[in-house]
């Protein structure tokens, strides 16, 4: 089996949310330990649990980070939330494909959802940072 390097949370993955970040962390986390199950060849109801646990989890996040767009107005707010739901579909369709073969669950599977959310990191999430900004800046300003 193929050796797959982890991800670390790096500062470069920051929206400049708090609490956004801390839910990228704990979704990478989830992601290593995936990789650790794989590679020590976990019994499949482990994976399948870890599998649940990564879509729920990867829903509250996006849950939270789609309504603090939408209190801004965030003006791709609508794209944004379907990539979201891409996500949630992977995550389910990966959860039934390993529920019928465990074999189904492959280094490559997971590497490619992992992936998918760090680039979503890099390149969808990065475009809102500068609008929050925009705001938060106005929103001081209104405060003084």
């Amino acid at each position: 089996m193929t050796e797959i390097a982890k991800v670390e949370w790096d500062p470069k993955y920051s929206v400049d949310i708090e609490e956004i970040d801390n839910f990228q962390k704990k979704m990478f986390e989830m992601f290593n330990e995936l990789i650790d199950m794989k590679s020590t060849n976990a019994d499949a109801k482990s994976y399948a649990g870890l599998i649940s646990d990564i879509n729920d989890y990867g829903k509250l996040y996006f849950s939270r980070e789609e309504r603090i767009l939408k209190k801004k107005g965030y003006p791709d707010f609508d794209s944004h939330t379907k990539a979201h739901r891409q996500f949630i579909r992977s995550s389910i369709s990966l959860r039934r494909e390993i529920a019928e073969d465990i074999n189904n669950l492959t280094i490559e599977a997971i590497v490619e959802l992992r992936d998918w959310l760090i680039h979503h990191i890099e390149t969808t999430d990065s475009l809102y940072i500068p609008f929050l900004r925009i705001h938060q800046y106005i929103d001081d300003k209104n405060k003084k």
